[in-house]
């Protein structure tokens, strides 16, 4: 189009020079993974559709998975290898005295561990991932992050174990992130409608890697983003490319109940990762992509080690 006369409006936006620790700009991210037969299935799609994955992350935490499912879990991506990350529980909104985060004007109180007990809850969540192997959390809340992160410096928690910021976090300007940053967060998950301008903003504020929705599920604004996938890369890298899946059914907290529609969206995601990768190849074939496995990533480990 630029040929034609058109300009484009983010032309002037720098292009990050920043990169993953084996000098890529991308990697991918499938959300929602809830459980063992999900992983299963999201790993089978990527193999048949030939999408590089690297991670994984899941909604409803290790709180929803039994010993056994959650230990699977672990050997199933340290077999393969990818990063499995799982959310810290339990959280505001799911608690019983959580009537004012499900208020119109409370709804960001939901991500946030309420009360010295539920910061104590969220942490014993966190150390019984550990201890299954698990090495990549998902953390929303500012306090968990600087307790976790302090206990991880102390030794308490393993020195490979990862923080991985939830979208939920809602931290949406380059200080507050850099906050994050400082506090100990190793990747960042922004607020799925980032400007590019707004995110090469970030971008040049902090070193740890974006996680970027290219779709996101309706009640994070159910956004389809692939047109804008090579734009993303360029300005946000090292980045991870999120591929939620907007106009479906709520799923959270999950459980084997609801098997059949996890596993089904599971798949779907991998199809439109697919869909936005093959843009990528098409728009910026010059786009480095992390093989598998990937340097950094935060892999699971064999059960029982605590610690580093």
């Amino acid at each position: 189009m630029v040929a034609r006369g058109f300009a484009r409006s983010d032309h002037e936006l720098p292009t990050s020079t920043k990169r993953f620790p084996d000098g890529a700009q991308c990697r991918v991210e499938i959300p929602s993974v809830e459980g063992p037969d999900v992983l299963d299935a999201v790993l089978a799609e990527a193999d048949a559709r030939g999408v590089p994955l690297h991670r994984v992350s899941q909604g409803s935490g290790s709180l929803l998975l039994t010993d056994a499912e959650l230990a699977r879990m672990a050997a199933t991506a340290a077999g393969r290898p990818v990063e499995v990350s799982l959310f810290a529980r339990p959280l505001t909104g799911w608690g019983a005295a959580s009537a004012a985060s499900h208020a119109p004007g409370g709804r960001g109180l939901a991500a946030q561990a309420r009360g010295t007990e539920q910061l104590v809850h969220v942490l014993e969540d966190i150390q019984r991932a550990v201890e299954a192997g698990i090495r990549s959390v998902l953390v929303t809340d500012l306090g968990v992050l600087e307790t976790a992160a302090s206990l991880r410096a102390a030794g308490e928690f393993p020195a490979d174990l990862q923080f991985k910021i939830s979208v939920q976090m809602g931290l949406s300007n380059p200080a507050s992130i850099a906050l994050a940053e400082r506090l100990g967060a190793d990747t960042y998950n922004v607020p799925t409608d980032m400007s590019l301008g707004e995110l090469a903003a970030v971008r040049a504020a902090i070193d740890i890697p974006l996680d970027v929705y290219i779709e996101s599920p309706d009640d994070m604004g159910g956004f389809v983003r692939h047109s804008e996938i090579a734009d993303i890369v360029r300005v946000a890298a090292p980045v991870y490319l999120k591929f939620g899946l907007a106009n479906h059914p709520g799923i959270y907290p999950s459980g084997t109940h609801l098997d059949p529609v996890t596993v089904a969206l599971g798949r779907e995601r991998v199809r439109r990762a697919q869909i936005g990768l093959e843009r990528l190849r098409r728009t910026m074939p010059e786009a480095v992509m992390s093989e598998v496995p990937a340097v950094g990533l935060a892999l699971p480990v064999g059960a029982g080690r605590a610690k580093a």
